[in-house]
């Protein structure tokens, strides 16, 4: 048996001789999304040719694990009746999403192609806006009727789950498609065959609207620890679901989006920067935001930093620990913004004075303990390094007591501040931080007066 290696390296090959029945055949034992790595390190037209000679179910399960930048190349790339073939075969919420990617002339040409039912579909799920349930929603279930007896119902989900995502979860939906109950497939398995499927399922099951955004979906999937959430529209009726893989992606996303926005990298419009996708004018403008921003309060700190020009001017070696106190006090910020934003996300703390309070009394002891200790080692390092006096290890270690202290309490506060006025906490952690912290140090530590 070849490793995983051998096998990406074949396909590079067959890439390279253009050999069609050796990429399918190699393609037939190694996972799609190793499939998709191999060929995204070729060119678009070298791939093209290959990927439109493989059958349809074998293309769509490599297509979905390509970039959406290659995606829409290829889909611009691929003849007209492979693309088709491609649509009839994806599950209805990839479906969706790739359709919104292509233009309205491409959009048009494709939906004159596909049958009634796929085209109807198509429209119905990519209309929802993007970051929404309804776009990340798959109308791939099987569902059956409450009237059904438990043998009927059986019947019909042998006949109509080939073709389904997942076929673990029956969703009961009356004549008007809306949602009854659910029942699991071991249950169905188990019951009675005379017994109805109004009597064995579950009622009131948890569920997700359309319009809602789709990280809800996901945090009811973890919540309740599901396979599906079923999702309704704004009549009451099931359009579909949003499986456990979906809720995967989602939430890889937003730790993306956190990250960025942790960074001070997010757009206006609340979408991450693509180091290799965004236009240069956004990537400069998003960025340089911040950078303005630091700039400003870096001229307000050396001002109060030139108010204290008697005191340096009087002990000079001063000067040389503004920028250890001043970012202790940041990273300690950081730190503590960090464990505040993980326990928002978490749910195990909210916008509350209750929470609010428990934060400040759990963080000051343990800022304290670490103003102590970063003080103390300071003073050591400066007493040894620099071979001052007790009066300047003095005033080096109260001020880099009261920046950590403080700056971790500012930091388990932004959060808080961030969420009541509606912004993602993350959005002002990093580059606020170290902004306001940097212009509060100056202004307040640095004037600690020198023992007499």
């Amino acid at each position: 048996m070849m490793h995983r290696e051998e096998l990406l390296h074949a396909i590079i090959d067959a890439v390279r001789r253009q050999d069609s029945g050796a990429l399918a055949a190699r393609a037939a034992e190694t996972h799609p999304s190793d499939v998709a790595e191999a060929l995204a390190t070729q060119e678009i037209q070298a791939v093209v040719p290959l990927l439109a000679a493989l059958d349809a179910d074998t293309l769509s399960r490599i297509f979905v694990y390509f970039s959406t930048e290659t995606q829409n190349a290829l889909l611009r790339a691929l003849p007209r009746p492979a693309v088709i073939a491609l649509f009839a075969v994806m599950a209805a919420d990839e479906r969706a999403d790739l359709f919104n990617a292509l233009d309205k002339p491409a959009r048009e040409r494709l939906l004159s192609s596909l049958d009634q039912s796929e085209r109807e579909d198509i429209l119905r799920l990519s209309a929802y806006p993007e970051g929404s349930v309804g776009a990340v929603t798959t109308s791939d279930y099987v569902s059956v009727r409450p009237d059904m007896s438990v043998a009927e119902a059986l019947a019909h989900v042998r006949r109509t789950a080939a073709d389904k995502e997942t076929i673990y979860i029956v969703y009961v939906k009356d004549a008007e498609d809306r949602l009854c109950g659910t029942l699991s497939l071991r249950e169905l398995l188990l019951a009675d065959d005379e017994q109805p499927v109004a009597a064995v399922m579950r009622r009131k099951p948890v569920l997700a609207r359309a319009h809602w955004p789709m990280k809800t979906a996901a945090e009811l999937i973890a919540r309740y620890d599901l396979l599906a959430v079923p999702v309704i529209n704004g009549g009451d009726r099931m359009i579909g679901i949003v499986t456990v893989d979906d809720a995967l992606d989602i939430e890889r996303q937003e730790d993306a989006g956190r990250l960025a926005r942790f960074g001070g990298t997010v757009g206006g419009s609340d979408t991450d920067l693509d180091i290799l996708a965004t236009p240069f004018r956004k990537m400069f403008t998003v960025r340089a935001f911040w950078l303005v921003l630091l700039t400003l309060f870096g001229i307000v700190t050396s001002t109060f930093v030139a108010a204290q020009e008697e005191i340096l001017s009087q002990v000079i070696v001063l000067a040389a620990f503004i920028a250890p106190i001043v970012d202790m006090g940041g990273n300690a910020g950081s730190q503590s913004a960090t464990l505040v934003i993980r326990a928002m996300a978490l749910g195990d703390v909210g916008l509350r004075w209750r929470d609010v309070l428990r934060v400040i009394r759990r963080e000051l002891p343990v800022a304290a303990a670490l103003g102590l200790v970063v003080a103390l080692l300071e003073s050591v390092l400066a007493f040894f390094s620099k071979g001052v006096g007790a009066d300047v290890l003095l005033t080096v270690g109260l001020s880099m007591l009261v920046c950590t202290v403080l700056g971790g309490l500012i930091g388990a506060l932004l959060p808080f501040m961030a969420r009541r006025i509606g912004t993602d906490p993350a959005t002002l952690s990093s580059p606020l931080i170290t902004s306001s912290w940097t212009w509060w140090a100056s202004s307040s530590t640095l004037p600690l007066p020198m023992p007499s």
